[in-house]
């Protein structure tokens, strides 16, 4: 292999590791080896089993809740720097803390850029992800960031479904764009809900902008948290006269009573990936794995190709 190549080795943080396997299989390589020692008090501390001096070390982690996982992650880049290890590429399938990327009223902070500038002074050289909630996040980085779209895999399952009168959704005015891009590759029409809250994770109120009688939904969003949006949303789309809804989501966060949601909702079905795993099964939430695409971007990453053709969006 040339000195411009180094050897990659993939590793894993331990709520991610199933992700990572998956991962690792698809790429052809064995998942490394790392041990996670836990002090009495809730402390932990990483280490790498294997020699990564002089390597390209990807590390697989989705930051979701809790913080303790946004932690391992800094500790295990941190130490693949006092490693030596060569590149250091954080592969987080779900950015945590995405929401908090603006100022949206006084005294709060933007957590977005904060886990940016963590990630960076721990000693990450690269960036890779999937659907930040925010496009703009990657330019909290001075580091390169390989912001994926789950669209590449979603695409194939929405055209083997070989729905007539389909209609793409979006649930709120902010993912028109993601629900325009879908509609562009499926050649079908768009609707938007108009949504109010008074606060966080509660809706206030919804309305449908434009026709769906008659038609196919499938509703696009980046995550799925409490699920209230999207089961108001099929709800509403069914009393006006869609033929079916679904729903399509990149991050099952899936907190609280949301399964329920989903079980009760009018949603014929939810197709989420594996970036979060989910914390049960349910007959309507089918998973269609990333782990492909992921293993797929870091091999052209390491051998220095383009990755441009993986952008469907």
């Amino acid at each position: 292999m040339s000195h411009l190549e180094p050897e990659a080795k993939i590793f894993a943080c331990s709520q991610s590791v199933h992700l990572a396997e998956q991962i690792a299989q698809n790429y052809g390589i064995p998942l490394g080896k790392v041990t996670f020692s836990k002090y009495s008090d809730g402390e932990f501390q990483p280490s790498y089993e294997e020699s990564i001096r002089g390597l390209r070390v990807f590390i697989v982690c989705s930051t979701f809740p809790s913080a303790d996982n946004l932690m391992e992650l800094l500790l295990m880049i941190d130490a693949a720097k006092r490693a030596s290890a060569r590149h250091i590429t954080p592969v987080i399938p779900y950015f945590g803390y995405a929401r908090q990327d603006r100022k949206d009223k006084p005294r709060v902070p933007i957590g977005a850029k904060l886990v940016a500038k963590l990630l960076e002074t721990a000693g990450a050289t690269r960036i890779m992800t999937m659907d930040l909630h925010a496009d703009q996040i990657q330019g909290f980085f001075e580091k390169p960031v390989d912001h994926l779209f789950a669209s590449t895999i979603f695409l194939p399952y929405v055209k083997s479904l070989g729905l007539d009168n389909l209609t793409i959704a979006s649930p709120d005015m902010g993912g028109s764009k993601r629900a325009y891009a879908y509609s562009k590759f499926l050649e079908s029409d768009v609707v938007i809900c108009y949504k109010q809250r008074k606060v966080a994770n509660v809706i206030d109120s919804m309305e449908l902008i434009g026709d769906v009688k008659g038609r196919n939904i499938i509703l696009v969003d980046d995550m799925i948290d409490t699920g209230g949006t999207l089961a108001k949303a099929a709800d509403l789309m069914i009393e006006k006269g869609a033929l079916s809804v679904r729903a399509i989501c990149t991050h099952a966060i899936l907190s609280g009573e949301a399964y329920e949601k989903i079980e009760n909702s009018k949603l014929l079905e939810l197709i989420v990936t594996d970036s979060i795993p989910l914390k049960k099964e349910s007959k309507k939430i089918k998973v269609v794995s990333c782990a492909p695409l992921f293993a797929e971007v870091m091999h052209m990453v390491q051998h220095n190709n383009s990755i441009s053709g993986k952008f469907l969006m």
